[in-house]
């Protein structure tokens, strides 16, 4: 049994105000983003922002609590049940329970329960790699065998999730576990290799499917199909410019009405954009980005191995993701549907988001 902590002290209150502040403006954007397709689908305005309320801020706050207060050293003997546990669900996928969108089978759909597996994954993921690069023979993980078993982890996780598909999360998850094993000593040949399997398994997979190399050539060459494939990112271009320095204001956005896909989920950034302008977008990548400096600080301030890795993990996700969503939106990398953190509109995200803020909170109790 872990031995209790003996020194300790209070929650980090950087962390909880800058998360009190994006998930409010979140809220308020959401608001916002989603009030005209709630009221032609619901005939209401508050639709999808009660439904975010109610299954992602509230939940998040529960599980943000007890994470907090849960001795974070405790995951790394849960950490290969709760790893299990995500494949599970994430092969609930490929039965009957999955729940088919926009031609991918990314949600799992249980009574009147529907989540997306791939989100709990992210965080049950990074709290294995990180107790796996921290156990006791840390050092044979960077050894050829270690780094065949690195890679066949890795590669069963993005298979499953190319599976779906959904190729933005694998490439993200793909991108995290990289850093963690950087960070925790890897060696430059075998980053190579990792580098060299990663673009050619990528190349691979856009070559292979139709709309992947579609959204490619759509970002190389907006010009050429700005209504078919390149049309979110022209429309989001164009909600963007429109915004100015200081946005059109609150509420006022005409391309959420008639032509911006997805303005309450990966679209939303142009949203913000339109409203609230540069100053505005300017505004919430500062949030993000002092967020994630604190989670770097606290974590170059860990001593414990397992601690230091997870902070490197949960920092390099909400990094990784934000700057994907935002680049795709802006038009300087290829579109890709994943989503921005603790911004779009999505329960299970946010609630896992959350989660992982508690356990970030509870290891800078400790420290």
């Amino acid at each position: 049994m872990l031995k209790p902590i003996t020194r300790s002290r209070g929650s980090d209150y950087v962390v909880i105000v800058l998360a009190v502040l994006l998930i409010t403006f979140g809220m308020a954007m959401l608001s916002s983003a989603s009030s005209h397709i709630s009221q032609t689908q619901t005939g209401g305005t508050l639709y999808y922002v009660t439904h975010q309320l109610l299954y992602g801020v509230l939940p998040g706050t529960i599980l943000f609590l007890i994470a907090s207060g849960i001795y974070y050293k405790r995951y790394e003997k849960l950490a290969v049940p709760l790893m299990l546990f995500g494949l599970v669900l994430l092969g609930l996928t490929l039965t009957p329970l999955a729940f088919t969108a926009k031609g991918a089978a990314r949600w799992v759909s249980i009574g009147p329960i529907t989540f997306q597996p791939s989100e709990p994954l992210k965080l049950f993921f990074i709290l294995y790699l990180a107790a796996w690069l921290s156990s006791p023979k840390a050092r044979d993980r960077h050894s050829n065998k270690g780094f065949i078993a690195f890679l066949f982890i890795l590669g069963t996780v993005m298979g499953l999730l190319l599976k779906q598909p959904a190729t933005s999360t694998a490439l993200l998850i793909g991108v995290v576990a990289t850093l963690m094993y950087i960070v925790s000593g890897a060696r430059m040949m075998h980053l190579m290799i990792t580098g060299a399997i990663v673009i050619s398994g990528l190349a691979i997979a856009i070559w292979t499917a139709p709309y992947r190399m579609a959204r490619i050539e759509a970002f190389m060459h907006p010009e050429r199909n700005a209504q078919g494939s390149g049309y979110q990112v022209s429309q989001a271009k164009m909600a963007i410019g429109a915004g100015g320095i200081w946005g059109v204001g609150y509420g006022e956005s005409t391309t959420k009405i008639n032509s911006l896909p997805e303005p309450i989920g990966d679209s939303i950034f142009a949203v913000i954009g339109e409203e609230t302008g540069f100053a505005g977008s300017l505004a919430l990548i500062g949030l993000i980005l002092a967020l994630v400096v604190r989670i770097f600080i606290v974590a170059h301030e860990t001593r414990d191995r397992f601690g230091h890795l997870l902070l490197v993990g949960f920092g390099s996700l909400i990094a990784v993701q934000s700057f994907v969503n935002i680049g795709a939106i802006s038009g300087l990398l290829p579109s890709t549907g994943i989503a921005l953190p603790f911004i779009s509109y999505g329960s299970s995200a946010l609630v896992v988001f959350m989660g992982i803020l508690g356990i970030i909170n509870n290891i800078s109790k400790h420290q």
